[in-house]
């Protein structure tokens, strides 16, 4: 697999059909290893230094910009802290994820920004479904990722997820997004 050689953005960062449909496939197996529960498979599909990001919204109803100074929903600045947050989910040692909500995560709008020598810049929006204590709940919003060819596929290496529905009644975590 080879994205596009130039640095190119807009209408002219459309890399071929196949392509489109390898970052495609990444995407979807991303969102399905979440809702499969298989998190080890989910975060060899980060980079070790990927920041995962989560941005909350203001009094004003700006995204927040900086999550060094700023609160964010979620942020890890690397995938140790994605590592954690797995380790957690997987030895019960997280009360607000127990039991484990049963999520259904569906993409659209799949949209190349730029391509650059092996990376990608991609947008899409996303929805997730979540079932728990026999009430079903809905997650929405768009995200911001990047992805970086490697010797096994793509490996994400920046996301920012915007969660579009900022009244939240309970605790967000990474599989609700």
């Amino acid at each position: 697999m080879t994205l596009l050689a130039q640095s190119t953005t807009g209408p002219a960062a459309q890399p071929s059909l196949n392509d489109y449909r390898q970052i495609c496939e990444f995407l979807f197996r991303e969102s399905r290893l979440l809702d499969d529960r298989d998190l080890d498979e989910w975060l060899a599909c980060y980079d070790d230094q990927v920041e995962y990001w989560v941005p909350a919204w203001t009094d004003d109803d700006e995204l927040t910009t900086d999550p060094q100074r700023e609160i964010s929903l979620i942020y890890y600045a690397n995938r140790r802290g994605l590592e954690d947050r797995v380790y957690r989910l997987k030895t019960e040692r997280s009360s607000a994820s127990t039991p484990e909500a049963r999520t259904s995560h569906f993409l659209a709008n799949i949209e190349v920004l730029a391509a650059r020598d092996g990376e990608v810049d991609v947008r899409y929006n996303w929805q997730t479904l979540s079932h728990r204590y026999q009430k079903t709940q809905q997650f929405f919003g768009t995200a911001f990722v990047t992805l970086k060819e490697s010797d096994v596929g793509f490996v994400i290496t920046k996301k920012k997820i915007v969660l579009k529905d900022d009244y939240i009644h309970q605790v967000v975590d990474i599989y609700h997004l």
